[in-house]
């Protein structure tokens, strides 16, 4: 039984393909066009996903929302703000006559094109339902009270459903205007970073500042109830009448007009930072307790652009309102082409569902592209780039293990592409976390982005807690936690006003690379079963210097998705200052590489604003 998810014409479009109730591959398209978060239609995603399962029939096909009900929502919000408000209806309405009112013949089209035979069922669950059952299905738990949060879909902007089995019943849901996502996402805007894509940039710089606008929030923005639902006083945004997130009223409250992205972050955007991330936690926190009382579950899931927000995540865990939690990792519009599919597989066709309450069905998130080591070798030899070769994984985590306690900073590229934004050791750039100066040089020199952006660890899962204050694992990058007391430093109280690379620069621990400000990190444990060679690697460095722990990035520059192929990885190591590469079984150093002495002509070429 083979079902094909589809999410697209937003942001992240991707595909997903179930087959017998697993997942069988999953990708988003950016990844494959190398446009970032790419809104096209997933062709390429899903030729890949038919591919990887040598799928010639499917019994279903599922879109991840209504359109219809959508453009329903756009039609009367602007209506119901004319004339001012027809202008964000007009500006939309091409694409809408073009690609979005004709999804289900462009989906079959599609597939016959890619030799897809005979008509399957179609399926068009709900936008947040999707982001539910993304959340649900594929969780390791038979019950759970399950949460969405983000921008809007139709009309939800934040729902609560309850899972049992193969069912998911939906509760309860906050509608538009008033949205978690979009007040996130003002503040976003308003502080000078792309709405959709910064908000992380947000939650990174939000420890550097102190809550002084969190009680003006509340007071003049947002009518926060007990129970977590909430009204915006519109009188502040932009976004239901015009093209803009916030309006002039916004930004008198705020001491001034929305920061240039090219202007230096001042204090007053760290402090904003601080304030929104104080106020979404609240309402999470508030949300969940709500959604704990109404469903009576003791486990939760989450999912929407929200649930990667990862500090709200770790607060939320740290209260103790829910025994369990488990969060999509590709929790964004991504995943919701993995649940749209396991929406259609359970309910529409009705097929059963197991759980154990221990094991997930993401497998790691390890779901796209792999490229073998014939194919990659073909690659190196035809191009004459110079690497050693390590047919033994032992040998290799030894070599590189070496190389990363040396100080060098290695891309590694092995094994299935992950999906979703986080990177989890198969499209990764790691170093050496002890290192002082590490944080800043792979911010600037490799990463090419802002110096205040923080670094997450990639740790064995056993000796986790030798270092976080985190009883339980983290596979997938989703939650923040503090470093132990004891890795702590003795801070010097110096203030370091607007300085960002000064603090970034402080040492804080005795990690300083993956410490943030405030000595948390966003953990990603690694297990041998998940992913044996990251674990190889780790062990290896673990057993030259004493630490079972890397920082972690994923393996792109600003401006760029996460490599997917051989050649992708190459670039993107040739267009920045890494020292070594790292494809399957062969290593490169950028040293030895043809064309060496004019990398720097290189980068300019390969490496975006």
């Amino acid at each position: 039984m083979r079902v094909l998810g589809i999410s697209c014409y937003y942001h992240d479009a991707a595909a997903c393909l179930i087959e017998d109730g697993r997942i069988v591959a999953a990708a988003q398209e950016e990844r494959f066009t190398r446009v970032k978060h790419d809104d096209a239609f997933p062709e390429n995603a899903v030729r890949y996903a038919l591919a990887e399962a040598n799928a010639t029939t499917l019994d279903a096909v599922a879109f991840y929302d209504k359109p219809i009900r959508k453009l329903h929502r756009i039609l009367e919000t602007s209506l119901g703000t004319a004339p001012r408000g027809l202008r964000p209806f007009l500006k939309a309405l091409p694409i809408w006559l073009k690609d979005k009112l004709w999804i289900e013949p462009k989906i079959q089209d599609a597939l016959e094109l890619l030799g897809v035979m005979g008509q399957p069922r179609m399926c068009f669950p709900e936008h947040h339902h999707s982001h539910a059952a993304s959340a649900f299905y594929p969780s390791p738990f038979s019950q759970a009270a399950v949460l969405t949060l983000d921008g809007v879909g139709e009309w939800a902007t934040a729902t609560i459903a309850e899972g049992r089995g193969k069912t998911l019943t939906m509760r309860e849901e906050l509608d538009f205007p008033h949205s978690l996502g979009l007040l996130y996402s003002a503040f976003t805007y308003f502080t000078g970073f792309k709405v959709n894509s910064g908000e992380y940039k947000l939650m990174g710089l939000a420890p550097y500042g102190e809550g002084k606008y969190t009680r003006l929030i509340l007071d003049k923005l947002i009518d926060l109830k007990p129970d977590g639902s909430f009204r915006l006083n519109l009188d502040y945004f932009g976004y239901v009448d015009g093209l803009r997130m916030t309006n002039a009223r916004f930004a008198e409250l705020f001491g001034g007009r929305e920061r240039d992205p090219s202007e230096r972050i001042t204090k007053r955007e760290m402090d904003l930072a601080k304030s929104i991330q104080e106020v979404t936690e609240e309402i999470v926190i508030r949300i969940a307790r709500h959604a704990r009382e109404l469903t009576g579950m003791s486990k939760l899931c989450l999912a929407g652009g929200v649930a990667l927000n990862c500090v709200a995540n770790g607060r939320l865990l740290r209260e103790g309102i829910f025994d369990e939690i488990w969060i999509q990792p590709a929790a964004g519009d991504a995943g919701s082409a993995i649940g749209a599919a396991y929406a259609a597989y359970h309910e529409l066709l009705e097929c059963p569902r197991m759980s154990d309450e221990v094991h997930d069905r993401m497998q790691g998130a390890y779901l796209g592209p792999e490229f073998s080591s014939a194919q990659i070798r073909e690659f190196l030899d035809a191009k004459g780039y110079a690497y050693e070769l390590f047919e033994d994984d032992d040998e290799w985590a030894l070599r590189t293990a070496e190389l990363l306690a040396d100080g060098k900073v290695v891309g590694l590229f092995q094994g299935r592409m992950e999906f979703g934004p986080r990177a989890l050791g198969n499209r990764s750039i790691v170093g050496d976390a002890r290192s002082s100066t590490m944080q800043s040089l792979m911010n600037l020199k490799i990463k090419q982005r802002e110096s205040f952006r923080p670094f997450a660890p990639s740790v064995l899962e056993e000796k986790l807690q030798d270092y976080f204050e985190l009883d339980r694992p983290s596979p997938y990058m989703m939650l923040v936690a503090n470093l132990r007391k004891e890795r702590m430093t003795q801070r010097a109280n110096t203030p370091h006003g607007d300085d960002l690379l000064a603090w970034v620069n402080e040492p804080r621990s005795d990690m300083p690379a993956i410490t943030h400000v405030d000595g948390s990190a966003r953990i990603q444990t690694v297990s041998r079963a998940t992913n044996p060679r990251y674990h190889a690697l780790l062990r290896a460095f673990e057993a030259k210097t004493g630490h079972g722990l890397l920082i972690n990035t994923s393996f792109n520059v600003r401006g760029e998705p996460i490599v997917c192929t051989p050649e992708d990885a190459y670039r993107c190591f040739m267009g920045t200052e890494m020292d070594v590469l790292s494809l399957g079984p062969c290593v490169l150093h950028a040293s030895q590489q043809p064309g060496y002495e004019s990398r720097a002509k290189f980068k300019q070429v390969f490496a975006p604003d």
